[in-house]
């Protein structure tokens, strides 16, 4: 079973299961034969929502529906759907569909819909992806670490606000003076500790690649050996590596042999102003 065929049929999992109060993550990972975190991060970019965010909206479209169709009491079908409480229930159908429930069944308004999904994957080919594929053996990074959780999708808000920081105290700067390694220039690095496989949490260093012992307020950690995928990224960011990424799940990986191994990711930023049209980095992706 291809990856692409294992995510649809975790999501159909998803489906069949939604009214299940204990459904989980953890659950639809095993479903895709995948862990948490990857398979999290791959359902994240290619459709732009948390697992979490797609059960949430499911739910809350079906009990919209059930409203609209029927003289159930709104408690049941709140209680049905999996809130405890009428008042988070009206809190959350609110948020999703801009009334209440009460106001969704007397018509006092539209509801939104978030239809079944259905993974499609069209291999356009029609702008030319650069990457090559080159082995390279262990190596050192120094660098400062944060934690987040994918599950909840902590990791989109916190990550920019991470480089944000890095920036502003200098962090950066220093980085890139201590940059005497084979990769040339400032690190995003993505890590999954084995203990982290099944928790959605992931580690998230600034870094760089550095020969010699770290320095003050720097952490090292060492990139074990790998066969990686170089992706070339052309463009300003944050976009042109938001792009990227979506076109290696949703074009090259479909098209091509390989897989990720699930050994940390690397995004490679040179020193030039990230905001220009031209701006150069890469994806970094061990693949077996």
């Amino acid at each position: 079973m291809s990856w692409i065929e294992s995510i649809q049929k975790a999501i159909d999992y998803i489906e069949t299961n939604l009214l299940d109060e204990n459904l989980s993550i953890e659950q639809v990972a095993k479903v895709a034969n995948s862990s948490v975190f990857h398979f999290q991060r791959t359902f994240s970019i290619l459709t732009n929502q948390t697992v979490g965010d797609y059960i949430r909206r499911r739910r809350l479209t079906i009990a919209a529906k059930e409203i609209l169709n029927s003289d159930k009491k709104i408690i049941d079908i709140a209680f049905k759907y999996g809130y405890e409480t009428p008042e988070a229930f009206t809190k959350a159908f609110r948020k999703q569909h801009g009334i209440t429930p009460s106001e969704a069944r007397k018509n006092a308004g539209s509801i939104q819909s978030y239809n079944r999904l259905i993974i499609h994957i069209e291999l356009k080919g029609a702008v030319p992806m650069n990457y090559k594929i080159i082995e390279k053996d262990a190596f050192q990074v120094v660098g400062v670490k944060r934690t987040y959780n994918c599950q909840n999708g902590e990791n989109t808000m916190g990550i920019p606000k991470f480089w944000d920081d890095v920036h502003a105290d200098g962090t950066n700067d220093r980085l890139f003076e201590l940059n005497d390694g084979e990769i040339e220039g400032v690190l995003g690095v993505c890590i999954v500790e084995q203990d982290q496989k099944n928790t959605g949490l992931m580690d998230y260093w600034i870094a760089t690649a550095h020969k010699g012992e770290g320095s003050d307020g720097f952490s090292t950690y060492t990139i074990p050996a790998s066969k990686w995928v170089v992706f070339e990224v052309h463009g300003p960011m944050p976009h042109a590596m938001q792009d990227t990424w979506k076109k290696i799940y949703s074009e090259w990986f479909p098209s091509n042999p390989y897989k990720p191994t699930g050994n940390p990711e690397l995004e490679v930023y040179s020193n030039d102003n990230a905001s220009n049209p031209d701006y150069y980095s890469e994806i970094w992706i061990p693949i077996k």
